[in-house]
């Protein structure tokens, strides 16, 4: 998700960001792990400052919203959100993403022409081509001058019913929510998981930093895993 950051609270560990395309307030908690970039240079964590245009990479963490890592723009605010297509009208370019880590549905404007791609594919001039119900997108944007989401590239990342093999390492795991995050090393891309221990009696001795190879399908709201394969010495 992308914004500005409102305010920053070192002695809780936590943020809070104006979320782009949205009216709300989102509270983001960090520690160690989080990963902080300014301008795509690593910095530390206490350069996080108030009205800091940011793009954060977010997983859920029980209740709360944990940032895995947060890029702050010095340029223009842009942000970047992902979740489900609740509604696209080809005719006034609105989309409703259903964020699945904001509270209230994130709107933005498509301008026509707008770079579209599938994952694996090369990108393709479309005035929303893909943009069904239900489809899972991650979309960049930047704001105009009245704090509106103006969409600049839109990935569609599945559809329901659609399987994928995952490879990489465990960044984040939740055995209480059923939830593992696996990072990619190709691309450093990352990937929530829902899975359940009752099928994969070894999910006990996952860990963050395990490396993995993980079979899952989109059911239309995540990623469901169907095999977990520890992979050694990788």
């Amino acid at each position: 998700m992308g914004g500005a950051i409102h305010n920053v609270d070192p002695v809780r560990d936590q943020l809070t960001l104006n979320v782009s395309g949205g009216k709300q307030r989102v509270k983001i908690l960090f520690d160690e792990r989080t990963q902080v970039y300014r301008d795509g240079v690593r910095v530390k964590l206490g350069d996080l400052r108030p009205d800091d245009h940011a793009s954060i990479e977010t997983v859920l963490d029980g209740t709360s919203v944990f940032a895995l890592s947060i890029h702050m723009l010095s340029q223009s605010p842009e942000g970047e959100c992902e979740g489900q297509v609740l509604n696209y009208d080809a005719g006034s370019g609105e989309l409703t993403v259903n964020d699945v880590l904001s509270r209230e549905p994130v709107k933005l404007r498509v301008p026509a022409k707008v770079a579209v791609t599938r994952e694996g594919q090369a990108a393709t001039s479309s005035s929303g081509t893909g943009l069904a119900k239900g489809t899972l997108i991650s979309v960049k944007f930047q704001s105009d001058n009245q704090g509106h989401g103006i969409a600049n590239q839109i990935a569609v990342l599945a559809t329901p019913g659609s399987s994928f093999v995952f490879s990489g390492n465990v960044a984040f795991l939740d055995l209480h929510s059923n939830l593992l995050v696996v990072v990619d090393p190709r691309d450093e891309k990352s990937y929530k998981i829902s899975f359940d221990p009752a099928r994969f009696p070894a999910s006990k001795d996952l860990h963050e930093g395990a490396n993995v190879s993980v079979t899952a399908s989109f059911d239309g709201t995540h990623y469901v895993a169907s095999a977990i394969i520890p992979r050694q010495g990788r």
